[in-house]
């Protein structure tokens, strides 16, 4: 990836905190969107001071909050299916674990759990459960997890290719790796176009297609297995993308927004947001 060689694709505004407008750039050798300029590193925690940033609360103050919160349970279940279905009972690295859901359910089916989570909000909830954390993947030992989970992360993870590199490192020789992202050729992307609520400037650093995120793990020789659809997905980013677009949660144009993308995806399978499983080599 390299941003001095992708040209300019859409400029999309930070709808949730500052306002100000970021270019997304088209990188052609790897199929995917990169968000330009990138906060530094020091500027990127004023861009998550939001109250609306469900995934750091426990919080059902609104319709929108308790729906969110229903489809999660259901979500929680088939993470958990899915998990189970990769490898047999044993050690468990969630990143971005938020208010630690994912990792209490897993540890109630019988898995070793860690997280790692920046938020001291959501940690503070999450430690609450009984959640287990580290501050940082390079306190982890080589070859010592049989799955490791990012759901709806790696597009919020400033150094990618160090990234990639770390997950392949901690990877037992027959781990799984399990990425969910959004996904930037979707109908209801291209619907919403830059009032699509899943590039969520700047905070989203990375777009990802199929083909990129296949490539950016072949290069670390983690094999793709298994590439799944988030169908509920296309409904929550509609109704966020109506109120960027509109000023108002419209439901309904929501749903059938919502319904379009998952019909299409059934023809080009281009989801709203993909689960992609890796093997380690």
């Amino acid at each position: 990836m390299n941003i001095s060689n992708a040209t300019p694709f859409l400029k999309v505004k930070d709808y949730s905190v500052s306002g100000e407008t970021f270019e997304l750039m088209y990188d052609s050798e790897y199929d995917m969107l990169i968000t330009h300029p990138q906060p530094s590193l020091q500027d990127l925690p004023r861009y998550y001071e939001s109250d609306d940033y469900i995934s750091h609360t426990d919080g059902k103050r609104s319709l929108f909050e308790k729906l969110y919160h229903f489809v999660k349970k259901i979500a929680l279940t088939n993470k958990l299916a899915l998990i189970n279905s990769c490898s047999e009972k044993g050690h468990l690295l969630d990143i971005g674990a938020g208010t630690g859901e994912f990792l209490y359910v897993a540890k109630q089916n019988g898995w070793q759990i860690t997280g790692i989570e920046p938020s001291d909000k959501a940690k503070g909830i999450a430690l609450k459960k009984g959640v287990a954390f580290v501050d940082q993947i390079e306190t982890i030992k080589d070859q010592s997890m049989d799955v490791v989970t990012m759901w709806h992360v790696l597009e919020h993870v400033p150094d990618l290719d160090r990234q990639i590199s770390e997950l392949k490192r901690i990877l037992k020789p027959n781990g799984s790796i399990l990425i969910a992202v959004p996904n930037f050729k979707s109908y209801d992307a291209n619907h919403y176009g830059a009032h699509w609520a899943a590039f969520d400037v700047p905070i989203h650093l990375w777009h990802f297609s199929k083909t990129a995120i296949e490539k950016l793990f072949s290069e670390k020789d983690l094999k793709l297995t298994q590439t799944l659809p988030m169908k509920f997905d296309s409904f929550y980013v509609s109704l966020l993308s109506e109120k960027y677009k509109t000023g108002k949660m419209n439901f309904i144009q929501a749903f059938f927004i919502g319904l379009r993308s998952n019909w299409a995806a059934q023809r080009n399978f281009e989801y709203s947001s993909h689960i992609y499983v890796f093997k380690n080599k």
